[in-house]
């Protein structure tokens, strides 16, 4: 453990498997977890999710804690890489949305819709079954091929097609039966 580290107690003990050290450790450094969250993500919202995902994080994580730093410093990097996954994946989700938006074919210009236009696709995307998810992530918000979702996948390269097929339907709605 880092010297003079006032955790280095706590620690050991939440390393050893105590819940109640590990109890601790969460009630002292909460308000460091969400309060770097908030400055990282700039939305209480967003801090409150991270500092949630944090806490899970280090149950998992605590054993790999070897005291090369202060538990602070590593605290802290770990808030960081949840702030930075949590981009990612926004991130991920508009160019998902933003991929769809084309293979629906949402045209025209700006008119207000646009905002309701997203809220429906994510809400769309949400409601297709895990296989059309995955499969639109990997092809649209990826842009991967066919062939590389397939083998990502582990299904056939005409599976990956058909499935694409049917998302474009089912997105496209019942309008485009009558076309």
């Amino acid at each position: 453990m880092a010297q003079g580290d006032p955790d280095d107690e706590l620690v050991s003990a939440a390393v050893g498997g105590d819940r109640e050290a590990f109890g601790q450790l969460l009630e002292r450094h909460y308000d460091r977890i969400h309060g770097l969250a908030w400055q990282l993500t700039g939305s209480r919202s967003d801090a409150d999710d991270v500092a949630q995902e944090v806490c899970c994080t280090l149950v998992t994580k605590i054993g790999d804690f070897r005291g090369e730093a202060k538990f602070t410093t590593w605290l802290c990097a770990i808030v960081l890489n949840q702030c930075r996954a949590r981009h990612r994946r926004r991130r991920a989700i508009r160019r998902l949305t933003q991929g769809l938006s084309v293979v629906v074919e949402l045209r025209g210009n700006p008119d207000g819709r646009d905002a309701y236009d997203a809220a429906w696709m994510k809400s769309a995307i949400a409601r297709l079954k895990p296989a059309y998810r995955e499969t639109v992530a990997l092809v649209v918000s990826q842009q991967l091929t066919h062939s590389e979702a397939a083998t990502i996948l582990g299904v056939a390269e005409t599976t990956v097609s058909w499935r694409m097929h049917e998302i474009r339907k089912i997105l496209a709605g019942p309008e485009s039966d009558a076309s």
